[in-house]
């Protein structure tokens, strides 16, 4: 066999580079002058290399074509990952909610170990480069054109070109106009992993509070759960982000126009998830037997956040000058609903550029599940962002790119 080309090296070309068989003469083109600009700062430059949930719990975490990923997530597991990480210098560490990480908590450690991997395995890296078009003649890939117009000639092809999110890092879509025009569909991109953007009158009063071990829901117009987490969250200057915001961004696609506009989605914070509505009251009138002779705007100090007082206050209809000897059954009540449910409204999502992930990319149906290779030009395969699926926070989507890397290399062997 001749050539093979890898477009992008990001997590899925580098591991790509890495599994392709060690005699062919692997081409890895990157329009960046280093490999892994986006991989550097994932998981705010750790790494959240992949997540420890058994394997076959991952489809559940994809809500983006999650059984299309069957062979690929069965092929090359994430234990295969962590060991590959383990053999190459980069030991593991386990987190909350099964997420792994490098234990050196640097980024730069994946990135260096897959480069070096890739480069013993025999890739030679064209940086600075981009492609222009790819070459197909009788159906077949023919080549490469480069940008500069350089032609490359080989006989496979493997595209890792990532999505359009954080476009700073390389992920501009450029892969999308290079298999349109061989035939191949694009399901429109959207950002997915995205702040939620919300209108709520007292949302940036809270900018910048980070909240920890919260209850987190999505509600439809018609009060169905149609997301719900547990865990972090932080209140921005537009509207709510953090781990369980980013990944319930994902379910309000359906409830959005082109223009990331969101209608009929409700956002319930349970600040104390831990206990249920009346262990939470008793909590409540303990508090206030404690701070009986105070207002109530200093009576709630051991249940919240500073910041978070008056606004609770206020959503309960209480007088925040109140004292707490005075206050009604009802009014008490009504703390406790709040506590158990702060509301506001989901107008939108953040754009593109500010994504983790995109949703959207080449139409699964005219790739093969079990090979990553286009049906519709033989050579050609597929890895990555670029596909379309996409999946919640937790290290699912970077166990995405190194299984369909995977398995296109090993088919591309075969």
């Amino acid at each position: 066999m001749g050539k093979v080309v890898i477009i992008g090296a990001g997590a899925a070309g580098l591991f790509a580079a890495c599994n392709v068989d060690k005699g062919l003469d692997i081409v890895v083109i990157e329009k960046n002058d280093r490999p892994g600009r986006k991989l550097a700062i994932t998981g705010k430059g750790r790494c959240n290399i992949t997540n420890s949930a058994d394997i076959s719990d991952f489809i559940k975490n994809v809500p983006g074509n999650g059984k299309f990923l069957y062979s690929a997530f069965f092929s090359y597991t994430n234990e295969d990952i962590i060991n590959f990480f383990e053999t190459h210098g980069v030991k593991t560490k386990a987190e909350r909610g099964g997420r792994v990480f490098p234990v050196s908590d640097s980024a730069k450690d994946v990135v260096d170990a897959l480069y070096r991997t890739a480069v013993n395995n025999g890739a030679k890296f064209k940086f600075n480069s981009s492609v222009k078009d790819i070459i197909v003649k009788e159906g077949k890939i023919s080549g490469v054109k480069l940008s500069s117009g350089e032609v490359i000639d080989c006989e496979k092809v493997i595209l890792a070109t990532g999505g359009m999110s954080y476009p700073v890092t390389g992920s501009t879509g450029d892969g999308y106009g290079l298999v349109s025009r061989l035939g191949h569909t694009i399901i429109s991109p959207k950002p997915s992993l995205v702040g939620l953007v919300s209108d709520t009158s007292y949302i940036p009063g809270l900018q910048g509070l980070s909240l920890k071990n919260v209850g987190f829901y999505l509600k439809d117009s018609k009060g169905k759960n149609i997301y719900e987490s547990f865990g972090e969250m932080l209140f921005t200057h537009f509207g709510v982000s953090g781990p369980i915001v980013l990944s319930g961004s994902r379910v309000v696609h359906k409830y959005m126009d082109e223009r990331l506009k969101v209608s009929g989605v409700t956002g319930c914070i349970d600040l104390k998830p831990a206990l249920d509505f009346d262990k939470l009251d008793l909590r409540v009138q303990r508090d206030f037997t404690k701070y009986s002779n105070k207002q109530i705007k200093n009576a709630l100090f051991d249940l919240l956040p500073e910041r978070l007082i008056p606004v609770v206050i206020k959503l309960s209809n209480i007088d925040e000058n109140k004292v707490v000897n005075v206050i009604t059954r009802e009014e008490r009540l009504n703390l406790v609903r709040t506590l158990k449910g702060l509301v506001f409204n989901v107008s939108g999502i953040r754009p593109i550029e500010e994504a983790i992930i995109t949703a959207g990319g080449v139409k699964i149906s005219e790739i093969n599940s079990s090979t990553m290779e286009s049906k519709f030009v033989e050579g050609l395969f597929f890895c990555g962002e670029v596909i379309d699926v996409d999946a919640f926070t937790g290290g699912f989507n970077l166990q995405i790119a190194f299984s369909t890397a995977y398995l296109a290399a090993k088919s591309l062997n075969s």
